[in-house]
């Protein structure tokens, strides 16, 4: 097998994170087999903490909770002084914008990490919902429940608040998480980790319910993909070269995230003050998130576009534009000519595809033909063309006149998200509580055989 099933392009190291994944001076670096040996170690202890959670009932897992909410405030300086050491690092390697605004922490942006977590408190426990049920006519009483996934592991690249989304969502569901947040968060991560286990232990949760192999680098995160019959279900998050990366060599089961681009349909009907403020948000409000709007398709009757454009470009986006936009654009509105790179491209930064279609067949073909699944939105005053959306676009979330921005686990009130599931095994758009859990069937019967 090859040394790094993971891209190099994921992990830039550099000399300050040496000694979080690295041995130290003087020490030969682990083997293969050794760092696979010790990864299985921590997935046996996530085993051994999974079977402690499943027992939990709501009221220890909220208490726990909101014990994480309350260290991590407690401890923000510690962690923003861990995460200025990630930042300055990555701004030293020539990290792109996008990249060191998914990195980097704030005041604001811990608050925020505590109080998902009080609404994840808040909401209620889908471990022992009742899916299902009935009484056969020989008397058997069937019940089908929500039950934990087991040991959740999650490889992501560079962004911290993901540890704690995924730590609060395990913990909840009843589960174990094994993480892998990628070199360039390594110090932020440690010191999440350390936080989250500390606070685990404070409530009598064990410790082991949230484990790292961030210390053994790609190795780790490789030793993690061959971990069979010891981790339950793999989610990679990041980039499409790590996604496909895991998909395509992880021996355990694997849930796919998906690379985010995403469309915007502009009908001949929609108003334009609706279509301003949408673009904006869903453009620029946050452009390095996956939930940011790539492609906008503009129908040829429309007469936005102008409006549109114009307020685009004073926030700062870059239109890639084809010809027939091109000509349609005012002349103070400038664009550079897109090419089918352009349709394929999750820009994750102030630039932004645009194409025009004839009908809302030519929109649904050009989505069909470039998406990734998922979310598209459609901005229209027809109800005909929005229901004709919903049914033909086969995408996670589709959304009628509003931003692609609320596909969020947060914004649909799903507490978080593990990530966005764009397959459509088990769990499909933001996987929150319930898409952390799977059923087990429960049979009751008083002496009853089979004939």
């Amino acid at each position: 097998m090859t040394e790094a099933l993971i891209p190099q392009a994921a992990e830039k190291s550099t000399d300050a994170r040496q000694a979080t994944t690295m041995p130290e001076a003087g020490k030969a670096r682990p083997s293969t087999a050794d760092v696979e040996a010790t990864v299985h170690a921590i997935a046996d202890r996530s085993r051994q903490a999974a079977r402690s959670m499943a027992r939990a009932n709501r009221a220890w897992k909220d208490r726990g909770l909101r014990a994480i909410a309350a260290a991590l405030l407690d401890r923000k300086a510690h962690i923003l002084a861990a995460n200025a050491k990630d930042v300055a690092a990555g701004k030293a390697n020539g990290t792109s914008a996008a990249m060191l605004d998914r990195l980097t922490l704030t005041n604001t942006r811990i608050q925020g990490l505590a109080d998902a977590l009080e609404n994840l408190a808040n909401l209620p426990d889908p471990v022992g919902n009742v899916v299902r049920g009935q009484t056969l006519p020989n008397g058997l009483r069937l019940r089908q429940v929500n039950v934990p996934l087991g040991v959740v592991a999650a490889i992501y690249e560079a962004r911290p608040n993901v540890t704690v989304d995924i730590a609060g969502l395990g913990l909840k569901s009843g589960n174990a998480v094994i993480l892998r947040g990628g070199t360039a968060a390594a110090a932020t991560n440690e010191a999440l980790v350390a936080v989250l286990r500390d606070a685990l232990e404070s409530v009598g949760l064990p410790a082991d319910a949230v484990q790292s192999v961030d210390q053994f680098g790609r190795e780790g995160a490789n030793a993690l993909m061959r971990a069979r019959g010891r981790v339950d279900v793999l989610i990679p998050r990041g980039g499409r070269d790590l996604i496909q990366s895991v998909v395509a060599n992880a021996k355990v089961p694997v849930i796919e995230t998906g690379e985010g681009n995403v469309h915007i349909f502009l009908d001949a009907s929609a108003n334009e003050d609706m279509a301003v403020q949408i673009l904006l948000n869903a453009k620029t409000q946050r452009p390095s998130v996956c939930n940011t709007v790539e492609t906008l398709l503009v129908h040829s009757a429309s007469t936005v576009l102008p409006a549109v454009a114009a307020a685009l470009r004073a926030a700062g986006v870059t239109l890639h534009a084809d010809e027939r936009i091109r000509a349609a654009l005012p002349a103070a509105v400038d664009s550079v000519p897109a090419t089918d790179e352009d349709w394929a491209t999750e820009y994750m930064d102030l630039d932004l595809a645009v194409a025009m279609v004839d009908s809302l067949d030519d929109a649904v073909k050009h989505i069909r033909t470039w998406s990734t699944g998922h979310t598209e939105a459609i901005l229209t005053n027809d109800l005909g063309n929005a229901e004709r959306f919903i049914a033909e676009v086969d995408s996670a979330a589709v959304i009628v006149n509003a931003s692609t921005r609320f596909t969020d686990g947060g914004e649909l009130g799903l507490g978080a998200e593990v990530g966005i599931s764009t397959q459509k095994l088990h769990a499909r758009g933001p996987m929150g509580l319930t898409e952390l859990t799977t059923t087990k069937w429960i049979v009751q019967g008083e002496g009853q055989i089979r004939a």
